[in-house]
């Protein structure tokens, strides 16, 4: 498996081939003209330059838009610049979507172009194919980064990587874990145990609370999986404290601990009193909720951890309380209302 290659370019070019307008759709010059004309008798206007009105009407597709979404878009404007329109099948309760989507009358429209997005879509996410590209950071795709910075830097990595996650398709897990022990924890120490100030505390928490939201689903999967680590770097996730299952999800059931259902979603007293009870109760709830549920060693793991960062959050802000306040407590509050 190799993923250092040249991948062809999947955005189509507009006529123009201006880069603000990739992959947008030509509207015929006759339905521009029509469109300008209405709009002059509507609201009295003069008649304006037809190709000034298309360009003003083509679709633009922002540039930061990952490669999926590109190859979706692309395949919906190859629809509207052809003209296909198939006929709408009866719409019936009983039927799935699926069945409603096969009597649809689409045979005579050329769907070719549909199996070549679906097949390289498959193909992104597939480890085994040559298309293959890991997710190596959440804010950039590999075609927003320079191509000499990929070959030399992000392939390499993201090959090293791949030999460490537990799934080729999960290397921004370890980028995330890279940046938290290095540029969070470094910050954090320098603040605490070295010299602070205003400036370096508010940078390190909007810092943090910047990653909070990457930082509570890479938990996330590392709760429900057990780690995102392959077997020779357990000793590595088992470092990761013991998570409480509060993070709201709005389909979780009344048993749950984590349920937001008897909560007002609008109402701040709602919110405060969730806040509240994660950031003062947890230490006791948890345990008891995996009590309940027969799990004794996960019950005593709970308590030791929580009751671990009861103490560790007093003593530091005991130790350093301007600085505990920006690398721990506020970061602290983010996550909690995640």
């Amino acid at each position: 498996m190799s993923i250092d290659h040249s991948t062809p370019d999947l955005r189509r070019r507009s006529p123009s081939s201006s880069p603000q307008n990739r992959g947008s759709p030509a509207l015929p010059d006759e339905e521009v003209t029509a469109r300008a004309k209405t709009s002059a008798k509507l609201y009295g206007v003069v008649t304006p330059d037809p190709a000034a009105v298309k360009a003003a009407l083509s679709p633009k597709i922002h540039p930061y838009l990952t490669q999926p979404d590109l190859l979706v878009l692309d395949n919906l404007f190859y629809d509207v610049h052809d003209g296909n329109r198939g006929k709408p099948a009866t719409i019936d309760s009983k039927l799935s979507p699926e069945t409603i989507e096969a009597r649809a009358d689409d045979t005579n429209i050329n769907t070719n172009h549909d199996a070549t997005s679906i097949s390289r879509l498959k193909a992104l996410n597939n480890p085994n194919d040559a298309a293959f590209q890991p997710t190596v950071f959440v804010t950039w795709d590999a075609k927003d980064i320079p191509e000499p910075i990929n070959h030399y830097i992000i392939r390499p990595y993201a090959r090293l990587a791949m030999r460490i996650v537990r799934h080729p398709t999960d290397v921004v897990f370890l980028t995330h874990l890279l940046l938290y022990s290095t540029v969070n924890l470094g910050s954090a120490m320098y603040m605490m145990f070295y010299h602070f100030t205003y400036l370096h505390g508010v940078a390190h928490a909007v810092y943090t609370l910047w990653c909070a939201g990457s930082f509570t689903l890479m938990m996330h999967n590392h709760i429900h999986n057990n780690g995102v680590l392959k077997k020779e770097w357990r000793w590595l996730d088992a470092t990761f404290p013991c998570s409480p299952p509060l993070i709201p999800k709005p389909s979780s059931g009344p048993d749950d601990l984590s349920t937001t259902i008897r909560y007002q979603r609008d109402d701040i007293f709602h919110f405060l009193h969730y806040i509240g009870r994660f950031l003062l109760l947890i230490w006791a709830e948890l345990p008891l909720y995996f009590y309940r549920k027969g799990k004794p060693n996960l019950a005593l793991r709970a308590l030791v951890s929580e009751l671990a960062s009861y103490a560790f959050l007093y003593y530091m802000t005991a130790l350093n309380p301007r600085a505990a306040t920006f690398a721990f407590l506020i970061p602290l509050c983010r996550c909690a209302s995640d």
